[in-house]
């Protein structure tokens, strides 16, 4: 079915009634008043996966596990609601944040000598497993490098608190396993999937070469060089030639998916190339970052509302599984509030149509909240590719009735802030 993609001149207009910090607002209060739990004394999800009422959905992969890994989030989570507490000023809501912290940092997941992370904790029988599929044979290299950037950019926000410092050797330690352990693949990349020793694990993986996944892996690696706690430059300028050479590296960053063009993938890719860009002093890396990751985000961009659903500005997530996903929406915002930073003072009209972009993104989910709550769904399924029994209220096509609180939920906060006073 067509999905009227590829336009850069879709543009929502405000609502009036409910604005994006509204829209944020709900999502925080769903995370928090429906959503958390305790372990240990600290503060945890209840799961990954749960619906509008925040009830656990068992049945799915992510319905009984928690942590800090992919699915679920929970270091993530806890940046945004940091975020969130310090534009509201609430010191209770900062106060969950900094328990979640202590949960990733205290409750078994981290091995503190190497570095390895464990992401998920399987809620009924107390098991730490590498990954979503509940196993231990292997674990994404770049999902444990995302984290590893989450825990540097919560402790930039945290000061003098004797978390920040922990964050820091936390994901110094990340680093420390991925750069002892992982080996590029011989196309320069890093490989999607890896066995707990760091060798590759290639086993149904069509993508396991060219995976966004790995772009995590350059992020982490930037995000220290930037704050001068490592210097990964040369290591950095090999990665991105790779990636650049290669036209780019798009497969799904979801563990879920097989895709060799994924649109949060292209996100990435923008995000992460300005900021080797600049660390670099490279002017072909700021190019490509702009002429092919974030011309080819555009082309996911649906222009119109389809079969009655809200889709007007959001962007399917890629061709084999064509849904729009939240967390891929927001991090598509990010990547257009990003451009439009970058461009303000060399391109302002340009800048402009980027942040017009992004202010879009977020309009076109903000209009998928459902129930008392503030329940965000995790995706629009505006084709009925999931399944008509997935959606809200069982319509053929629509919102699907579940999220992942910390990640499809609450990943709207940090780029609706950024652009908070813009909206106009």
């Amino acid at each position: 079915m067509d999905r009227d993609t590829g336009s850069p001149l879709v543009y929502l207009e405000p609502d009036p009634e409910y604005s994006l910090l509204d829209s944020a607002a709900d999502s925080v209060r769903f995370a928090v008043s429906r959503c958390l739990t305790e372990y240990r004394g600290h503060a945890c999800a209840t799961s990954s996966f749960v619906n509008p009422e925040g009830e656990v959905m068992a049945w799915h992969d992510f319905g009984l596990i928690e942590g800090p890994g992919w699915a679920a989030n929970a270091m993530g989570g806890a940046y945004e609601l940091l975020l969130w507490a310090r534009h509201s000023a609430d010191e209770r809501l900062r106060a969950k944040a900094l328990s979640l912290i202590d949960h990733v940092l205290d409750d078994g997941f981290i091995d503190w000598e190497t570095g390895l992370m464990h992401g998920y904790r399987k809620v009924d029988t107390d098991q730490r497993l590498l990954n979503y599929e509940k196993t231990n044979e292997w674990l994404c290299a770049g999902s444990m490098a995302r984290v590893g950037c989450q825990m540097l950019w919560a402790a930039d926000l945290l000061g003098e608190d004797p978390r920040a410092a922990r964050l820091v050797r936390a994901a110094q330690g990340m680093m420390g396993w991925i750069g002892e352990r992982v080996a590029p693949l011989d196309n320069g990349w890093y490989p999607r999937r890896v066995r707990p020793d760091g060798r590759p694990y290639r086993e149904d993986d069509p993508i396991f070469d060219h995976s966004g996944d790995g772009l995590f892996v350059v992020a982490l690696m930037a995000d220290l060089t930037q704050r001068g706690l490592a210097d990964h430059r040369a290591e950095l300028a090999r990665r991105a030639e790779a990636f650049v050479r290669a036209g780019g590296m798009y497969g799904s960053i979801n563990h879920d998916t097989y895709d060799s063009h994924e649109c949060v993938a292209y996100a990435v890719g923008f995000r992460t190339l300005l900021q080797c860009a600049r660390l670099l002093g490279r002017e072909d890396l700021k190019a490509f970052a702009f002429d092919n990751a974030l011309t080819g985000l555009r082309g996911f961009q649906m222009a119109r509302d389809l079969n009655g659903v809200a889709t007007k500005g959001l962007l399917y997530m890629e061709a084999s599984w064509d849904t729009a996903y939240l967390w891929e929406n927001a991090e598509a915002a990010l990547a257009f509030v990003e451009a439009a930073e970058a461009l303000e003072t060399v391109a302002p009209r340009q800048a402009e149509r980027c942040r017009r972009t992004a202010l879009t993104i977020l309009r076109a989910i903000a209009k998928h909240h459902y129930g008392p709550y503030g329940f965000l769904t995790e995706g629009v399924d505006w084709n009925n590719h999931v399944g008509q029994q997935h959606h809200i209220d069982g319509a053929e096509f629509g919102a699907i009735q579940y999220t992942e609180p910390f990640l499809n939920n609450l990943h709207i906060v940090e780029p609706t802030l950024r652009l908070c006073g813009t909206e106009g």
